[in-house]
């Protein structure tokens, strides 16, 4: 972590995050390029995403963390709300209200709240002492279930996911008992049968259907798992060669801006350039668990853990699904994926791990 002092103001940053991010940003361009077939408007368009991003991260990483602290309940409260106003206002595209146009902008609150549920559990959970009791898990898993359900309804499957698990980590960080895990996980596993025909959409049920056996409809529902195989194990060692991917030039392959971008990756640069997209994806993730546990107190720990956890799940829950592990849930690949709202939420994300960790180095001196 860095610290650099101007005349009138301190300057905080992490060089290996920031680096590691803005190639991020710019392998993700270079991509779309190749993926929407040379469209200049949509790389334009993104650029304009990561140039934004890249700045609204270095502002959000100069306040101290005591400030996120401080105003965690607010911006979990307004990130609700936001969801409220979409799912009563909100544009629905193919049965899900998932958007709010803003005019000059569309925004998908429920990304806010992948940042503001943690930050906010980290904030009520920090000075409670351990193991956490009863009372205080409670009151966490409302506020997280909440949160959960809100999503579920819009539907958005995948992030409400996400969102579950991303309050679930603050709470395991946080000290929850083994016991209180094992009888939650028994739960879940007994409510299943309940989740499955009272929860799920058809459309969602079909997906996870598709999942085991896409064969049984190749050219239905099995088709963008199909495809997604068929592009990733072309690629081979090597790939066929940026913009030389025939599963994504001539449309056989499915979402290849957003989804399904990792199979165009796989395609065009094979198994090398997979990894090297993975070795970035692991450094970052690293990087950030050092500063979790060299963190100046307990929120900022919980915080960036919680944070780095989510940014791990969607890269896992995206190449789940690319690879056909796990059902399609909509799930962007981040910093590569086109999109808005979910990349600045990852930029914001890392902004506030940064600030959690660079304060440090003036609390030392």
């Amino acid at each position: 972590m860095r610290l650099l002092k101007f005349r009138r103001f301190n300057f905080f940053y992490d060089p290996y995050l920031l680096v590691s991010i803005i190639l991020l940003s710019f392998i993700g361009l270079i991509v779309l390029y190749s993926a929407s077939q040379g469209n200049t408007t949509i790389v334009i368009k993104q650029s304009i995403f990561v140039f934004f991003g890249i700045m609204l991260m270095i502002g959000v990483s100069q306040p101290d963390p005591a400030f996120y602290k401080n105003i965690s309940g607010l911006f979990l409260v307004f990130s609700i709300f936001l969801v409220i106003l979409t799912i009563l206002f909100g544009n629905e595209i193919n049965g899900a209200k998932r958007w709010l146009d803003l005019g000059f902008f569309t925004l998908q609150p429920s990304e806010l709240i992948k940042i503001a549920l943690p930050i906010f559990l980290a904030s009520y959970l920090y000075d409670k002492s351990l193991p956490i009791n009863l009372r205080h898990t409670f009151i966490s898993i409302l506020i997280i279930g909440a949160s959960f359900f809100l999503i579920v309804f819009q539907p958005d499957l995948g992030t409400s996911i996400v969102v579950l698990l991303a309050g679930f980590y603050v709470l395991f960080l946080a000290g929850l008992s083994w016991k209180f895990i094992g009888s939650a996980f028994a739960m879940f596993t007994l409510s299943l049968p309940f989740l499955w025909n009272n929860l799920l959409e058809p459309f969602q049920r079909q997906r996870i259907a598709t999942l085991f056996n896409p064969e049984a409809d190749p050219f239905g529902a099995g088709w963008n798992i199909t495809q997604s195989k068929i592009a990733i194990g072309s690629g081979g060692i090597f790939g066929k060669g940026y913009g030389s991917g025939s599963q994504a030039h001539l449309d056989f392959l499915p979402e290849t801006k957003t989804d399904f971008i990792f199979a165009v990756i796989a395609e065009e640069f094979g198994f090398f350039g997979t990894l090297i997209l993975l070795s970035i994806y692991t450094f970052i993730l690293f990087r950030c668990f050092y500063l979790s546990f060299n963190a100046r107190d307990r929120f900022c720990r919980l915080t960036i853990g919680g944070l780095s956890l989510i940014f791990v799940t969607t890269i896992f829950v995206n190449l789940g699904m690319v690879v056909g592990i796990l059902p399609v849930v909509g799930m962007p690949l981040p910093f590569i994926s086109m999109g808005g709202t979910s990349l600045l939420s990852f930029y914001i994300a890392f902004g506030i791990i940064i600030s959690m960790a660079s304060h440090k180095k003036l609390i030392q001196q």
